[in-house]
């Protein structure tokens, strides 16, 4: 058993970040966890809920509650490591950014060990890969991540260094069916 999970994914929203780690997991027969499912509870463990994170939306924006909320999504990547070992775990888009320098550092040494960090994206071109995820954002969610304020959060997540830093493969997965992804990743990482 390994101790830390076998591999993570990371990306923007709209990436397929879920769906290519829950076919890997089929494939692997390895569990799949996604933050998204589970981020409440670690989140609670500090304080923090998506009630309280909507809450703060409307009384200071996205961006500014994005901010606040970012100590809990970092107690949440630190703790869906430690409790998944061997597992492929999804990090939902906000999970590998933040403003403040320490919480990427806990980020960083929590991944570290982990010896598949997979950076999902339509396309190594960054515009490419905005343009991919805002149509898919658009279609799959009603949103284009585009907050009241005019912040770009798809761009944000797109162009943030620290998804590079944290990556150790980049999964580009336009054009291609889900399937044929996660082929390539499992021979890639496999």
């Amino acid at each position: 058993m390994h101790p830390v999970p076998w591999m993570v994914l990371i990306g923007p929203a709209a990436a397929g970040k879920s769906t290519i780690g829950d076919g890997s997991a089929t494939v692997t027969g390895r569990a799949f966890i996604d933050v998204d499912d589970l981020g409440e509870t670690y989140y609670a463990e500090v304080g923090w809920s998506m009630d309280r994170l909507r809450n703060r939306i409307r009384a200071v924006g996205r961006a500014a509650a994005e901010q606040e909320w970012e100590p809990a999504r970092a107690h949440a990547v630190e703790r869906v490591v430690a409790d998944h070992p061997g597992a492929i775990v999804s990090l939902g888009a906000g999970h590998s950014h933040y403003t403040r320098p320490e919480l990427f550092r806990r980020v960083q040494a929590a991944l570290r060990p982990v010896g598949h960090v997979v950076l999902v994206l339509p396309a190594l071109d960054p515009e490419r890969s905005v343009e991919v995820l805002r149509q898919r954002s658009i279609t799959a969610k009603g949103t284009d991540w585009i907050g009241e304020d005019g912040h770009d959060f798809l761009r944000r997540w797109v162009h943030h260094p620290g998804n590079r830093t944290l990556a150790t493969t980049v999964l580009c997965t336009e054009g291609e069916e889900p399937e044929q992804s996660v082929g390539r990743l499992m021979s890639t990482c496999g």
